[in-house]
């Protein structure tokens, strides 16, 4: 067994979400982040309620998953970058599993 985990844009969402269920995940999780490219953007403001909101609108994706739909979209994800025009690609990275109930 894999953990699967996928960080990407917001904008990117439907199509992260079309590659995990050509991949065959279908059981996964996911949250809203804040993605931030330098440390400079997450200390713009010293105070505790800044008005502007310095990161980009993010989400985090994980599964529990097995390696062959890892591969698969692991596959589509690199794929999926390759053809990419900006700066923000669809990051992707596994763990092993050692042990589960």
């Amino acid at each position: 067994m894999k953990l699967l985990i996928v960080t990407t844009v917001a904008e990117y969402q439907e199509d992260v979400l079309k590659m995990l269920k050509e991949s065959g995940v279908e059981a996964f999780s996911t949250s809203e982040i804040d993605g931030y490219k330098n440390l400079k953007e997450a200390v713009t403001s010293p105070s505790w309620f800044p008005a502007i909101k310095a990161g980009y609108d993010s989400l985090l994706y994980f599964s529990f998953t097995d390696e062959e739909k890892l591969d698969r979209f692991m596959k589509m994800a690199k794929s999926y970058n390759d053809k990419l025009k900006t700066n923000n690609p669809v990051r992707a990275v596994s763990l092993n599993i050692e042990k589960f109930i």
